[in-house]
Formats: C-alpha cells, sequence, structure tokens
C-alpha cells in the first residue's frame, strides 16, 4: 500500500518588535484544562531499536516519498531532487529554477494518490518566478521519465516575492477525497500575511489535483479574496498529515520563542497568529498579551519551550507495536524524534527518540511500515525494532 485510498479581514496592527528567525526553530480545539507542563517528555533507559542509514550524503533531505517499485524520491533543500534505487542515488534533472535562501528551496513532494496509474508528482519549492524580486513558495506536479521530470505544470504560486529568507512552509498532502492540500508561511511578514484573506501566506490552501480552486473552498464569495485559502492565521506549518482514522487536516506550526502548535484544521477558520499566541519574541519581551481571543481557534497542543518542529507522521503500521497511533514530530531545535500519545484529543505522554541523531526535517511511514527519517547531514534513517535488527 504505497498511498492512502483515494479517494481583511484588515491588516493587523500589533507591536513590532525584531523577530529575527532563530535558525533552529523553525494548533481542534485544545483541551483548555490543559497545561503543556504537565506533560513532561521523558528519555527511556532503554532502546528497543536500532537505527539504520539508508541513505547517505544528504545535506537537508526535506521531502521523502516512496515509489511503487520501492525506490525512494528525496528533495535536498539546495535544489536537488534525488532518486534512490538498488543502492545507488540518481540527481533527477529538469527542475524549474529554485530560490535557495535561508528556509526557502527544494522543499516537498508528494505522490497523487491514485500515482501508479498517472504518475503525477507533486512538489513544493521556493520560485524567483513573478513579481518583485527574492521569492516565494510554490506548486507544481510534473512525471519522472528515467532521471527527467517532464510535463511540468505549476499549480500554484504565492505573491509577492520577497528577499526574505523566512518562512516558507511547506507541505503537502492529499485527503480522502483526493484533494490537494499544502502550507505556505507567512514569510516573516506576521503583521499583514496571515490575518489578511486578500494576501498569500500563513495560510493552509486546498485545491483540486489540477490546480482549480474547488467552487466550497470558504472564501470563493470573496471577490477580493485568494480563493484557494482553507485556513488562515498561522505561522510557519512544517508539518502536514490526513489523520488515518478521522481523515481530518493536521498541521503542526513552528512559534516564535514558545508556541510550536498542533491544529486540526477546519474550512475558514482562523488559528489566530499573530494575534494570540503562546509564544513571545525571541528576546523574551512578549508583541501580544492574549493566548486566545472570540472567532480565533486553540490549538490542540503547544509546546513551550519550542522544540522547533519539521515533519509528522502517524505510527499506523505493526511493526511497531507498542507505538501504533501515536504521533511522530521532529524536532529540529533538540535534534531528536518525539512521540506523542494521544487520548481523546489530549497529549498524554511525551518520548524522546533517536535522541542526538540531528535535527530532524522529516520522518514517514514506509510501504514496509518502518519509521524513516529525514535528517540534516546525514540523509535517511530508518528504525528497527530490536528483535527484527
Amino acid at each position: 500500500m504505497y498511498k492512502r485510498l483515494f479517494l481583511n479581514i484588515a491588516a493587523v496592527a500589533l507591536l513590532l518588535s525584531s523577530c529575527q528567525e532563530d535558525k533552529n526553530n523553525e494548533n481542534t480545539v485544545m483541551n483548555q484544562e490543559q497545561d503543556p507542563a504537565d506533560v513532561e517528555i521523558t528519555t527511556p533507559e532503554e532502546t528497543s531499536y536500532t537505527l539504520e542509514t539508508v541513505v547517505e550524503g544528504i545535506s537537508i533531505p526535506w521531502g521523502m516519498e516512496f515509489l511503487p517499485d520501492g525506490s525512494m524520491l528525496i528533495t535536498d533543500k539546495s535544489g536537488e531532487l534525488i532518486h534512490f534505487k538498488d543502492g545507488e542515488k540518481t540527481q533527477i534533472q529538469g527542475l524549474p529554477e529554485i530560490y535557495v535562501r535561508g528556509q526557502g528551496g527544494l522543499m516537498d513532494l508528494e505522490l497523487h494518490p491514485d500515482y501508479e496509474n498517472n504518475g503525477w508528482i507533486y512538489i513544493s519549492y521556493a520560485s524567483p518566478e513573478g513579481e518583485g524580486e527574492g521569492g516565494h513558495t510554490a506548486i507544481m506536479r510534473a512525471k519522472l521519465d528515467g532521471d527527467q521530470l517532464v510535463q511540468q505544470e505549476v499549480l500554484y504560486k504565492a505573491t509577492p516575492n520577497s528577499t526574505s529568507g523566512r518562512h516558507f512552509g511547506s507541505r503537502i498532502d492529499f485527503d480522502n477525497q483526493g484533494y490537494l492540500f499544502f502550507t505556505i508561511g507567512e514569510r516573516g511578514n506576521r503583521d499583514v500575511n496571515p490575518q489578511d484573506i486578500t494576501r498569500d501566506g500563513g495560510k493552509v490552501y486546498r485545491l483540486y489535483d489540477d490546480g482549480r480552486v474547488p467552487e466550497d473552498n470558504p472564501f470563493t464569495d470573496r471577490e477580493d479574496a485568494v480563493k484557494a485559502i482553507w485556513s488562515y492565521g498561522h505561522r510557519n506549518p512544517q508539518g502536514m498529515l490526513v489523520h488515518p482514522d478521522t481523515g481530518e487536516i493536521w498541521v503542526h506550526e513552528h512559534g516564535p520563542q514558545g508556541g510550536d502548535e498542533i491544529n486540526v484544521v477546519r474550512k475558514g477558520a482562523n488559528y489566530g497568529w499573530p494575534v494570540i499566541s503562546y509564544g513571545v519574541n525571541y528576546d523574551g519581551t512578549p508583541f501580544t498579551e492574549l493566548t486566545e481571543k472570540e472567532g480565533m481557534e486553540q490549538p490542540l497542543y503547544y509546546w513551550v519551550p519550542s522544540i522547533a518542529p519539521s515533519g509528522m507522521a502517524f505510527v499506523t503500521s505493526d511493526v511497531y507495536p507498542d507505538w501504533k497511533g501515536d504521533l511522530l514530530v521532529g524536532s529540529l531545535k533538540f535534534q531528536y524524534l518525539e512521540r506523542l500519545e494521544i487520548e481523546d484529543r489530549k497529549v498524554v505522554k511525551r518520548e524522546k527518540i533517536a535522541e542526538g541523531l540531528g535535527r530532524l526535517r522529516n520522518v514517514r511511514i514506509g510501504p514496509d511500515g518502518y519509521i524513516y527519517m529525514g535528517v540534516e547531514g546525514k540523509g535517511i534513517v530508518k528504525i528497527v525494532p530490536e528483535e527484527q535488527s
């Protein structure tokens, strides 16, 4: 099984502050009685797994996907698309021009739910096309012909371009009805983009698989709105998936200093950034006194301190029976994979896995049921239960 079943608001005026991006750092309603401080993260005294490096020598392995033949496609943020097959890496040619700066570059990729019949591959990247200097997040699709990308189609290009190197997002996924969802960060322009539905940035988007805007998107009746928007008020979502049981879209996003969030995304909902937040500026000063406000969603969970989350997966296989159903999130800042046990939409346990391995950029469950992690400076690493190693 290689895929799941196929299937302004005016700009908010806030206190300006030095919102310099921390390189380490990059939520549908939270249980109000839950304080994240009550859920301490633990490191097991003994581990029941070993780590096996599957693909070596990838600088920042942002996206990874498994093809039906068992081979793997991997994006390196530096601008390389790699096909790993039979122990060999081949660089795929034919990518569009990519704007590589700061957090921008070649980012996520996802196979169409019906890939075996149509061959479409979806890719997010920072593109310099369009108005203005710099770049902004784009979504394209293409097909693989040998070592070449062919039949390329740009489905969405955010505007305007910016020379900022911050907050491009970006993750891609398909829901169980076959709609294409993707995230775009607010590009560091927190006081304008995320709360303004006439502008790109700080949003989750929804399209048909060919790039058309669904007629039932929440803002299609607003003449001035960006019609592809599904939800808004996000900061920089770098994790997204479809819940295997409910079919909901879950995202996590970077907060500033503190306040990383897990959100369950709803149609037309406002997730509050930067009007409400559980974080503060990087110099420790507040930029808002509000953690909740009517009309704005609360997170399912938030991290204080920030872990700088990137990549996200539910354990769905029987390879790890004690972990089945748990949520996995990579930590860039603290360099571990976090396992979160969730009961009744409440985090009840947090545990560190592969502590000290490196900056965890992505995590996926492979078609073989194993956990695969994208680790900066290392490549793709697999978690093998001890009895199977």
